[in-house]
């Protein structure tokens, strides 16, 4: 995953240290106490905003060049969190483990692999946990402001009903809005977002 490292080199943190618009929209759902996991949470700006409303966060990513930022940030910031460097398509997620699962631009695995990222997310979550998934539609090949260059990782409101059909969809719509974070989402940006609750 060397390409994540060189990503994440630089002294700025590439995604900037704000968490994501739309994780914060969410903050009413959000309980002291809740185990949460921040997956693919890179160089923790997400994470440490959970650990700061007190929830007991695990942060996973691959890179462990974005997991020593992310926890020079939670340091920062005085809040405790757990970080563990992992494959996300070799790590064993667990059961029933979580009452959150934070998947914030997550588009980075092919559709089998995606099939199966999925699936460990619906496992992983404890009956009634949420999920908050924000991702980029196909037009955001247009706009180039952030995200993968393959159309096929890309979402659309009728993929993700299909995918999470099991699951109560709270929430599910495209937007264009533009985003700030940090140099690598930057500018109008074609959206997806979806709260989903586990039965």
């Amino acid at each position: 995953m060397s390409i994540w490292n060189e990503r994440y080199a630089g002294e700025d943190f590439f995604y900037g240290t704000e968490p994501n618009a739309f994780l914060v929209a969410q903050k009413a759902l959000l309980k002291p106490g809740m185990r949460c996991l921040a997956v693919a949470d890179g160089e923790g700006r997400n994470g440490v905003w959970l650990a700061e409303q007190g929830l007991e966060v695990l942060s996973v990513d691959s890179s462990h060049v974005a997991q020593s930022k992310a926890k020079q940030l939670a340091q920062q910031r005085g809040v405790a969190m757990t970080f563990e460097q992992v494959d996300l398509l070799q790590w064993d997620w667990g059961v029933d483990n979580y009452d959150l699962v934070v998947a914030i631009f997550i588009q980075f695995v092919t559709s089998p692999e995606r099939e199966q990222m999925f699936a460990a997310i619906k496992r992983c979550l404890k009956p009634g946990g949420l999920l908050l998934l924000q991702g980029y539609t196909p037009r955001q090949l247009e706009y180039k402001t952030g995200g993968p260059s393959q159309a096929e990782n890309l979402y659309t409101e009728a993929m993700l009903a299909r995918a999470f059909a099991d699951m109560d969809i709270l929430q599910l719509h495209e937007h264009d809005s533009v985003i700030r974070e940090g140099a690598g989402h930057s500018g109008m940006s074609a959206l997806i977002d979806m709260v989903a609750r586990k039965r």
